[in-house]
């Protein structure tokens, strides 16, 4: 395993990417409510990158080994969608969850970031699973510093949503990123403490676990990107974009609209 280490040149150009990923989330909250479809969050959110900030989506005819090209900017998982789900024409409805992932290019680096929409009335066990999915992201976040190890992230992440009922999906996990969209190292969501590599300051990834109110097997949909919940439960996500500094961490993908990190996280 080759883990990047950024210098300071790149540091900052991932500064500079994570912050105009996190502002297209800001930018498209008003926008996600009821009657919306997918496709039309899709194309503004496209929009907003190529027109305003000068942005390139980075999931736009992305193609790695064995798939075919993605066909839309952004991803949009609505329910029991894991992840990858394509921006379509159904309208979103009342009760809705949806988790929009946003990536961008700016200057050669990407910045990546996903958040979760509750739409309209959104039922109790619904708004508990996304809380706890955003209070275990945060909970991996603190484990970065340097001289953990990567398991720790895991490990934390799956005691806490475990502990509260949930299940972790095994087979989708963060990853390094910078000049390429997906780095070493692989970032698993559960573990075992003290496992895996050494963190280093410098190393730049995601944290960004999905979390399923049933079981965590999932499957894949005909149109070779769309991951579900196998038993079709609500799944939740979250992302942020994390720095290893000398001290502990730098989160990358902030903005004015960015939520506020949980207070606790007593559920």
């Amino acid at each position: 395993m080759s883990i990047v280490i950024k210098n300071s040149n790149d540091i900052a150009k991932m500064r500079v990417a994570g912050k105009l990923a996190s502002e297209v989330l800001d930018y498209i909250t008003p926008f996600v409510k009821v009657g919306v479809t997918t496709a039309e969050i899709d194309r503004l959110c496209h929009e907003y990158m190529r027109d305003v900030q000068g942005t390139i989506p980075a999931p736009l005819n992305y193609c790695p080994p064995g798939y075919t090209p993605y066909p839309k900017a952004i991803c949009t998982s609505v329910n029991q969608v894991v992840c990858h789900g394509i921006p379509a024409d159904k309208p979103l409805k009342s009760g809705d969850c949806v988790n929009l992932d946003i990536t961008v290019i700016k200057d050669g680096y990407h910045g990546d970031n996903s958040r979760m929409y509750l739409v309209g009335d959104v039922s109790a066990p619904a708004r508990r699973l996304a809380k706890v999915t955003y209070n275990a992201m945060w909970i991996g976040i603190d484990q970065v510093k340097p001289g953990a190890h990567f398991g720790d992230i895991g490990a934390a992440i799956q005691k806490y949503a475990e502990g509260a009922g949930y299940s972790v999906v095994r087979e989708f996990c963060g990853h390094g990123i910078g000049s390429k969209f997906h780095e070493d190292p692989q970032v698993l969501h559960y573990g075992k403490a003290g496992t895996g590599p050494e963190m280093q300051a410098g190393m730049i990834f995601t944290i960004e676990p999905m979390i399923n109110a049933g079981k965590r097997d999932i499957k894949g949909m005909s149109d070779g990107w769309t991951i579900v919940t196998k038993d079709r439960s609500l799944s939740a996500q979250w992302e942020h974009t994390i720095l290893v500094t000398e001290t502990g961490y730098e989160v990358l993908t902030q903005s004015a609209g960015t939520p506020a990190r949980p207070d606790s996280y007593a559920i």
